[in-house]
């Protein structure tokens, strides 16, 4: 209850800061834009008539860096709107970035509007001005496509364990050039833990290369498998049972649960003849080392499959020691 409670507290003090930051920057905003208005209605005056045919560009900008304030101050308004009504964070992240780089693209398209006279002219320098940065800048380009299929298409979100390519971990963010994970696994770890680093690539790598998703949030498990070994004259139905009941324990009634959902994602499916296993279930092969391998296969959560993976070997093993005589273990130079 506490913890509960403690998470509520952090989550209303995490939203009163955003609040508050919101409030300052349309403050801000309000400020800046009021000194464009009065730099606008100052260089009416005759006294600036010094300044010759660069008191009408002055005018154009400052006119256009008022306008260009009020759309920042409506991102603002409208980016607080969304910060109280989403109803996750990750669809609030992903609509707040969308926002804002539409405010961008708007904020050019009125200084580039304010600063030429005729609308062919702009239009023209505009269209160059795009040719050339379109060449210089294929690669940003590219990935700025990228976070727009993901942002549409939704192949991976914030807190989603991914592998794309051979990138393996949890995102962190998702920026309008590129994503950043927090790698699990990696070169110095052979479990499924964070290793901390942080691996940044570019969006446009999910349009080339395929994206594993660990993280569904329709179906957010994934099968795992712990192997055995025991000798043939072990009682193998004995092990099997014995394995199942040790593993239904320790899963409880959630994966149960979990199994259940899985059989009506897949009547939802053209693969409808699927036969689906009551979990955990186990399986026998022989072994290269003439050892009879027995493998039981649960669902888990991705993120947590190492401590279930630890807890089951010990809670298994714990069980099938008891009985000696029943199963037996490689032993010696045997292994």
């Amino acid at each position: 209850m506490d913890v509960k409670t403690n998470k509520e507290i952090r989550e209303k003090v995490d939203n009163a800061d955003v609040e508050i930051k919101h409030k300052v920057w349309i403050v801000s905003y309000i400020i800046i834009a009021l000194v464009c208005l009065a730099v606008y209605f100052l260089l009416q005056f005759h006294v600036f008539g010094l300044l010759g045919i660069y008191r009408s560009l002055l005018q154009r900008l400052s006119l256009a860096g008022f306008v260009v304030f009020i759309v920042f101050i409506v991102t603002r308004g409208v980016e607080s709107v969304v910060t109280k009504h989403s109803q996750t964070k990750k669809q609030q992240y992903n609509i707040i970035r969308l926002i804002r780089l539409l405010s961008v693209f708007a904020a050019v398209f009125i200084v580039v509007s304010f600063l030429f006279a005729k609308w062919y002219t702009a239009a023209v320098s505009l269209g160059l001005v795009s040719l050339i940065l379109g060449f210089a800048l294929q690669t940003p380009i590219s990935s700025l496509i990228g976070w727009f299929y993901i942002v549409i298409r939704t192949p991976y979100r914030i807190g989603d364990r991914i592998q794309v390519g051979d990138f393996t971990g949890d995102v962190v963010e998702i920026s309008y050039l590129d994503t950043t994970l927090w790698e699990f696994h990696g070169d110095y770890l052979s479990n499924d833990v964070p290793s901390g680093r942080l691996i940044r690539f570019p969006n446009t790598l999910v349009l080339q290369s395929e994206v594993y998703n660990y993280s569904w949030r329709k179906f957010p498990f994934i099968w795992n498998e712990i192997p055995f070994h025991i000798a043939y004259e072990s009682d193998l139905e004995w092990v099997e049972k014995t394995i199942k009941q040790v593993a239904t324990k320790e899963l409880g009634d959630d994966m149960a649960d979990a199994i259940e959902r899985f059989k009506e994602l897949v009547k939802q499916t053209p693969v409808d003849e699927l036969e689906i296993k009551e979990y955990p279930f186990v399986v026998f092969r022989i072994n290269a080392n003439t050892w009879v391998e027995v493998s039981v296969t649960y669902l888990v959560h991705p993120k947590k499959a190492s401590a279930m993976r630890s807890k089951l070997i010990k809670a298994i093993l714990k069980e099938l020691l008891k009985e000696p005589d029943r199963v037996m273990f490689p032993k010696g130079n045997s292994r």
